[in-house]
């Protein structure tokens, strides 16, 4: 059924890659059961003090001795199956800073296990991607060790949400996600599509619930709320949970489009949870691994309840299919490669001048030129990001009106009048001067 199923997807165009959890098991530390390595051999399989307890890196009781021949071993013939009998085209690696941990749990610049799965023949034509991280502080991000490895970026969630949200401060970090985190990426001679953007994850607040809650609610996993992440940048506008307030609801509606189209316009991989499209939730619940109920299930009816979303999600997917100016290979330079096409990449101020990057802005426009693609389906792309609590008049530079701009995006608005699939939409108003609502995303295309 498994091989039916990766066929059927694959004879559709859609790539299987199977997340994989090589760091703990199910026997948990000393108090847990013996199931399987600790029969065998429990000093081979796992890391342990000197004094016999278990290294404890995955938060799971105790951690899979990765570098260990005999587990790297297991680990090569688990991929190499998945790879010739399933024709898997990549894998996910659950808290991959522990495969680079050595026998003594010390992270190490070089791990034999990480480099091999990197270099292996079997596994040369499939994607492999890094929880750069694990449950003992270790964060790796951008500096995974191995080039061929693509990184769950998470400082592309963490600055993506402050930025919404309203913090101060971010107009930088949300500029360098959006082109790609070249501070991540571009030292170590990897590429923009080696950053895997997402804002919300199997683990975590659904981007319903980041709009919608400010305490995680896990009552309901039995560990009288202790468990899963305490800091999720989220943020309620008002109210903890469900509200009838129309303000609100229209607020976090906006704020899970803003979220939803920083994500497609960014530069780079991105990465969506099942359910977002539909404004799935989980009641609060950041850490729902235990949940086998209505917490965790996809309830089908949200497709037609929540039909403005998906339509959304579904033109700006579309979109970027289309867009070769937000799947970059290469990081962007500013420069122009060109007579007469724009930068492939600009920030300017409100005022249309220049961004002051020390300033407290809360608001940029960010132009992506078509310099450097040299392809006929490349358009310019002008995205207004405004998270300020009150309206903001924005003045487009005099020397992009030459341009016939109309209107993609605008979450302030409601269906049909948020998104353009045909790149239809209103042009832009003549002289370049509109005001947008607080926390809006518009995006014009040239």
């Amino acid at each position: 059924q498994f091989k039916e199923m990766v066929r059927a997807l694959h004879a559709e165009g859609i790539e299987v890659i199977l997340d994989v959890v090589f760091n703990h098991t199910a026997e948990g530390n000393h108090m847990g059961p013996i199931l399987s390595f600790k029969g065998l051999e429990n000093r081979v399989y796992y890391m342990l003090n000197d004094d016999g307890t278990y290294k404890n890196y995955s938060g799971c009781g105790n951690t899979v001795n990765g570098n260990h021949p005999i587990c790297r071993e297991l680990i090569f013939h688990c991929l190499r199956h998945w790879v010739y009998n399933y024709h898997i085209d990549g894998f996910r690696f659950d808290l991959a800073s522990i495969l680079s941990r050595d026998r003594t749990g010390q992270l190490v610049p070089n791990p034999p296990l990480v480099e091999m799965i990197a270099e292996d023949p079997m596994l040369a034509d499939t994607k492999i991607i890094a929880e750069a991280w694990d449950a003992a502080g270790a964060f790796q991000v951008g500096s995974f060790a191995n080039l061929r490895w693509a990184e769950w970026n998470g400082h592309y969630r963490d600055d993506i949400r402050r930025y919404w949200r309203g913090e101060g401060g971010m107009i930088g970090p949300i500029a360098t996600r959006i082109c790609g985190s070249s501070d991540l990426y571009q030292p170590s001679g990897r590429n923009p599509y080696h950053s895997i953007n997402f804002i919300t994850s199997h683990d975590g607040y659904t981007l319903h619930d980041l709009t919608s809650y400010e305490q995680k609610h896990n009552q309901a996993n039995g560990e009288d709320n202790r468990d899963g992440e305490n800091n999720n940048c989220s943020a309620n506008y008002g109210v903890e949970g469900p509200t009838r307030s129309k303000h609100i609801v229209e607020l976090r509606k906006r704020q899970t489009k803003n979220m939803m189209a920083s994500l497609l316009l960014s530069v780079g991989t991105p990465m969506i949870v099942s359910g977002d499209e539909v404004l799935r939730t989980q009641r609060g619940n950041n850490n729902a691994y235990c949940q086998d109920n209505a917490i965790s299930w996809f309830d089908w009816k949200l497709v037609e309840r929540n039909s403005e979303m998906l339509r959304f999600t579904q033109a700006l997917i579309e979109f970027r299919r289309q867009q070769p100016n937000v799947r970059r290979a290469a990081f962007l330079t500013g420069q122009v490669t060109e007579e007469g096409q724009l930068p492939d990449v600009s920030w300017f101020a409100p005022d249309g001048h220049l961004v002051d990057w020390g300033s407290g802005l809360r608001s940029l426009v960010c132009v992506l030129g078509t310099s450097g693609l040299n392809d006929p389906a490349a358009r310019n792309v002008m995205i207004l990001l405004h998270a300020g609590g009150e309206s903001q008049d924005f003045s487009i530079p005099q020397h992009l009106l030459r341009f016939p701009w109309r209107l993609f995006v605008d979450t302030s608005a409601s269906a049909p009048g948020d998104v353009y699939p045909q790149l239809d939409g209103p042009a832009l108003p003549h002289g370049g001067k509109l005001r947008l609502i607080h926390h809006t995303l518009r995006c014009y295309v040239a």
